[in-house]
């Protein structure tokens, strides 16, 4: 007796799929933006910090999906989310100073400084922070999109290990205003 997949993979036509995905992939290349304004993208408050994307696996109207592309601010005195992820990023320091911990080492940086952080076997712990008390960080971050591939993980991991300040001001913010709705 077959396998169940065999059954079902005898069904389909996997070669006239993949023209269907080609012809697919074409007619979204038609209407797919080219110039992505940072003015028509929000800005989002999220356990890593406040982050706008360019481009992004589950944003699919972009002329170029292989990569993963935002800009991230860290407002005065504050830090990025710890994080726990393959590696893989460049990420060029478009306005501010600060540092960033990787693995326990801090590394330095300003305004326009690239900072790499690599793709390690068993991924990567980092941590961005802005060392200026008065004017916020702004940085640029680019790495390969991997996810649909590869997966998010990677096989190396992708784990959130502390949220961002501000975020965690806003979650207890919302579960405050949940407990007084409720009452």
């Amino acid at each position: 007796m077959a396998h169940p997949r065999y059954e079902a993979l005898t069904k389909r036509n996997l070669w006239d799929e993949l023209i269907q995905i080609r012809d697919r992939q074409r007619k979204d290349k038609e209407s797919a933006v080219f110039v992505v304004s940072g003015d028509d993208l929000p800005w989002e408050l999220n356990p890593m910090g406040i982050m706008r994307w360019y481009t992004h696996p589950e944003v699919h109207d972009t002329a170029v999906r292989s990569l993963i592309f935002y800009v991230q601010k860290i407002q005065p005195g504050s830090r990025s989310g710890l994080l726990k992820f393959p590696g893989g990023q460049i990420i060029h320091i478009l306005e501010g100073k600060g540092h960033t911990v990787i693995d326990g080492v801090k590394f330095h940086w300003e305004a326009g400084d690239v900072l790499q952080l690599p793709m390690r076997w068993d991924g990567i712990v980092h941590q961005h922070f802005n060392d200026d008390p008065k004017k916020p960080a702004e940085f640029l971050a680019v790495q390969a999109n991997f996810v649909h591939s590869l997966g998010v993980d990677k096989g190396q991991g992708f784990e959130l290990m502390a949220a961002c300040p501000e975020y965690q001001e806003k979650a207890k913010a919302d579960r405050r205003q949940a407990r007084e709705k409720a009452d």
